[in-house]
């Protein structure tokens, strides 16, 4: 996902979703904050870029991702958050634990939590456990 120093036929570092579909993962949670695959790839398309798609056939049973640009340093804690309060009660799931981590974001009071920081992200996917 990070071009090389060199590009070859192996590594050129663009992920297709032909190459995550022929991944075999075991994942319950793949989380993708890079870019926009959340969205299709035209207007009108269907919700989901067929690189989130792939993911599930690949494998995984719940997807992290955004419609749009994130924020790097606002995302790091919104995961964090997310990650620490599963860590901490894994029965709420992984969604009321996104939940948490956006809602103790706004208790922050900081500009750089507004909601439009973090909005861009959609759960998708098993919504417990």
């Amino acid at each position: 996902m990070t071009p090389p120093g060199k590009a070859t036929a192996k590594d050129d570092g663009y992920l297709s979703a032909s190459e995550v579909a022929g991944l075999k993962l075991d994942a319950d949670w793949v989380i993708w904050s890079a870019c926009n695959i959340a969205g299709g790839e035209t207007q009108n398309a269907e919700a989901l870029s067929g690189l989130a798609k792939a993911f599930f056939y690949a494998g995984a049973r719940s997807l992290l991702v955004s419609h749009w640009y994130v924020d790097s340093h606002a995302t790091v804690d919104l995961i964090t958050t997310a990650f620490r309060a599963l860590r901490d009660t894994p029965e709420i799931g992984r969604a009321k634990a996104m939940q948490f981590a956006m809602l103790s974001l706004l208790t922050k009071g900081q500009p750089e939590w507004h909601p439009a920081y973090w909005t861009p992200f959609v759960f998708v996917g098993e919504g417990a456990g």
